[in-house]
């Protein structure tokens, strides 16, 4: 029992740990310490591993769960109920909780509130557009905290973060905001702007 007790633990702390570099961007936008996004980005590149581990992990648990008891020719009774930690149902939840963990980047842009606003452009020539290229951006969860920390800038018209490309393609009014401004921005959410060009 106690291996069982071990092997949910175990599933769960890799579930929590993978999807720790995605979920600690909502933490800190919640918590108001938006400069913390970036604290767990190291940990993406092992993310596959430790996803293949608690699905290992966790199968192992309910293998060894459902297997059928061996026959013991024993008078003793064994009808004794498992504690609750114990039971199918514990891993049942453990397991649906792993899963939500574990597919937290693609629905992560939820906790973000909606930062569209109503954009009033009085001359088409004060719009321009820059790439700025971010470094430790790892998911869908850190486009969406970039783009919501600029969005609060006056003056933004487009704001579109890629982690996959490592950039922000941002247009902004120059009258109203700069691209000093924008990058403050950025780097204030804890990933970091390496560079800057017009596009």
């Amino acid at each position: 029992m106690k291996n069982e007790n071990r092997l949910i633990g175990s599933g769960l702390l890799t579930a929590i740990t993978a999807s720790l570099c995605c979920i600690t961007p909502v933490l800190a936008l919640t918590a108001g310490t938006s400069g913390i996004a970036s604290t767990f980005s190291w940990v993406e590149p092992f993310r596959p591993y430790l996803i293949g581990l608690t699905v290992l992990v966790l199968g192992f648990a309910w293998y060894q769960k459902l297997k059928p008891l061996k026959e013991i020719d024993c008078e003793c009774e064994t009808d004794e109920k498992p504690k609750f930690i114990q039971s199918k149902t514990f891993l049942g939840i453990v397991t649906v909780f792993a899963i939500v963990m574990l597919a937290f980047p693609y629905y992560s842009g939820m906790f973000y509130s909606n930062t569209e606003k109503q954009i009033i452009i009085v001359d088409r020539s004060d719009i321009k557009t820059m790439e700025f290229k971010i470094r430790g951006m790892t998911c869908a969860s850190c486009e969406e905290h970039v783009n919501h920390e600029v969005n609060k800038l006056n003056g933004i018209v487009t704001s579109e973060a890629s982690y996959e490309n490592g950039n922000a393609i941002i247009a902004f009014d120059r009258t109203k905001t700069t691209e000093v401004e924008i990058e403050k921005a950025i780097n204030a959410t804890g990933y970091k702007v390496t560079s800057k060009k017009e596009n």
